[in-house]
Order: structure tokens, then C-alpha cells, then sequence
């Protein structure tokens, strides 16, 4: 079991708080549960606050968690749901975390901050170097207080050597998920998605990680086309132009690429590509064309033999398999099972 604590704060939105609670415990479990199959938790989820007190949410309801934060000594992954206020508010309310988080941290601890929860990742030091993003009202002071830090707002989640950050209250979500992929593989971040009716994130881990994959490298040309890439795959990418744009030649570009992130510049587009349609299938938003189409491949039959060496299937096999059941179909499934 994957030894998980989630920090309640005063002042936060309940959802940051209650959704890390059930989507954690549901992965392995609720999905074969709602399927009549015996299911096994991968998480187990405690709860905790700064002083073992109920926590006053932003609204009416009340968490009350099982321990205080002095009782936690060793956990495997540390949640820090979203505080109340500005920043500074957030920051001097919760300073007693500081010191949990670095020494966690140092033992070993993954450590995730959903929306306003994240600027006590930075306030302790774990962020610096590191891209994070966190909720677009406190982006800006978060750069003027912690400058070290590569603040990248327009990202959903981020993850960099152990540390995870997701941006708004609902992108809340998109991280647990990403989390549940992480430990428990694809296939149980899908059923926990299905069992719980959520779309499956807009950034999914395999090959596709939150931040560009394969970014912990020292070749900072490379990864600033990396991020490029990242952000522009849709359009038409001509390579040689990146290798202008990075001021080398296609060999040096191309050889200098694959040293540093271990593949070609075009399997590298291809991948962001195919994982950025995985996303639409899975969530069935558009045809196969459509999305064919909106990651940057006009030619259909190359978009479908591509998808199909990069996930192993056809992109209407794949749908079949992963798209999250809507509750018609899943009653229906249900339905023919007791037949």
C-alpha cells in the first residue's frame, strides 16, 4: 500500500481537499467493486491538519482529518490541499508545515501541492529550479516571492524529481489521476476515471509527462525547443527550422536532441502528438479525423499507423478499450453482465 497523507488547511475549497480523499481511495477498488469483481486498494489515505483540529473550509462544511502533523513521521506520498487567502495568509497560517515538508522530502516522501496549496512547496525551498504552476489569482505573487522558481501557469500539472504541482481547484483532479498512472499504471487511472465518471486528465503520464518529457537534462537549447514543441505541436514543425531556431546545424541539432532526451526530434513531436490525441479518444470529444487533424496530421492512414506504434493500438480499438464509459453504456454493461 502506498502510504498517502493529505493535509487539510483552513480557508481552502473543500474540493481541493475531498478530491486527492476519494480518488486515491477508489483507484483499485471502486471500479471493480461496481463491476461485482473484488478490488484492492493501492492507496491508504489518512488525513491530517496542523493541529489534529476540524479545518473551517471556505464554505460551510467542516473536514475533520484523523491526526495533526506532528504525528506524521513517514509517508510515502504528502498531499497539501488549497489554504484560504492571499498568499501571505496562506503562507503564515501553515508555516508549521515548513519544516514537514523538507524533512519528508529528504526521507524520500513524494510531495504534491493542489491550486493554493502549492506556494508552501516554494515557501519551503523544494520548488526551487523547478517548473510548478498553481491558481491563476496568486501566480503573480508567487513570482515576485519565490523568483527561483519556473512558475508555468498554463499548465494543468507539473511533476519534477518527486514533487507534483496541479494549477486551479478542478486541475485537482487531472494531478490525482496523473498520480494514480504513476503508481498504479494506466489501466487503473482508466476504471478509477470511468468508476468515478471524470474525464481522464488532460496530461497523461505515459510518454506524455506533465512537463515535457525527458526534461531533466543540463542542455538548455534543447529544452527550450523541447518546450517549444510542448507548447506548438499542432502546428506544422519543420525540424530543421528547430535546429535554426536553436542556432546549430540538423546534425549538430539532431545529435545534440537525442543526447539529451535519448530520442530523434521527430519521434519526440510524434509522441507529444499521439499522447495529445489519446486524451480527445479517451474522452470520445471528436471523430478520429477531427483529431487526426487538431494534433497536426492531415493524412489520416499515417495518423492511424502512428497512433497504433506508439499505444500498440488502432485508434477505434483504443476508444473501444479506454474511453470513458458514459452511465448509459455503463448500465447497460451492467445490465448484460446479470443476464
Amino acid at each position: 500500500m502506498i502510504r498517502t497523507v493529505i493535509v487539510f488547511l483552513k480557508g481552502g475549497t473543500p474540493t481541493t481537499a475531498v478530491t486527492p480523499v476519494e480518488i486515491l481511495s477508489s483507484a483499485g477498488f471502486l471500479y471493480e467493486q461496481l463491476k461485482g469483481l473484488k478490488g484492492k486498494r493501492f492507496f491508504d489515505v489518512r488525513t491530517a491538519s496542523l493541529d489534529g483540529q476540524k479545518v473551517q473550509t471556505l464554505t460551510p462544511l467542516q473536514l475533520e482529518p484523523d491526526h495533526s502533523i506532528d504525528e506524521i513521521d513517514a509517508a510515502d506520498l504528502l498531499v497539501i490541499s488549497g489554504g484560504g487567502g492571499g498568499l501571505k495568509d496562506i503562507c503564515r497560517q501553515n508555516e508549521k508545515l515548513i519544516p514537514l515538508l523538507r524533512r519528508l522530502y529528504e526521507q524520500g516522501t513524494a510531495i504534491a501541492g493542489i491550486c493554493s496549496g502549492v506556494p508552501l512547496l516554494a515557501e519551503s525551498g523544494l520548488l526551487d529550479g523547478r517548473p510548478a504552476t498553481t491558481h491563476w489569482a496568486i501566480v503573480d505573487d508567487c513570482r515576485k516571492r519565490y523568483p527561483q522558481v519556473d512558475w508555468q501557469p498554463e499548465r494543468y500539472v507539473t511533476e519534477s524529481g518527486n514533487i507534483f504541482c496541479s494549477g486551479g481547484v478542478y486541475s485537482g483532479v487531472d494531478l490525482c489521476l496523473y498520480i494514480v498512472e504513476k503508481y498504479c499504471g494506466h489501466q487503473t487511472a482508466m476504471h478509477t476515471a470511468k468508476a468515478l465518471l471524470l474525464r481522464t486528465p488532460r496530461i497523461w503520464q505515459a510518454g506524455y509527462t506533465a512537463e515535457a518529457p525527458k526534461i531533466h537534462h543540463e542542455d538548455e537549447q534543447i529544452r527550450s525547443v523541447q518546450e517549444w514543441i510542448f507548447k506548438n505541436f499542432r502546428e506544422s514543425v519543420d525540424v530543421t527550422v528547430l535546429a535554426l531556431s536553436a542556432h546549430m546545424s540538423p546534425r549538430t541539432f539532431a545529435r545534440r536532441f537525442k543526447a539529451a532526451t535519448g530520442e530523434t526530434p521527430i519521434n519526440y513531436l510524434q509522441r507529444v502528438r499521439i499522447n495529445a490525441a489519446r486524451h480527445l479518444i479517451e474522452n470520445d470529444l471528436k471523430s478520429v479525423l477531427e483529431i487526426s487533424r487538431s494534433v497536426g496530421y492531415e493524412d489520416l492512414a499515417f495518423f492511424n499507423r502512428l497512433f497504433k506504434r506508439y499505444t500498440g493500438l488502432s485508434p477505434s480499438v483504443y476508444r473501444e478499450r479506454f474511453s470513458v464509459d458514459s452511465p448509459k453504456k455503463m448500465a447497460a454493461g451492467k445490465h448484460a453482465h446479470h443476464h
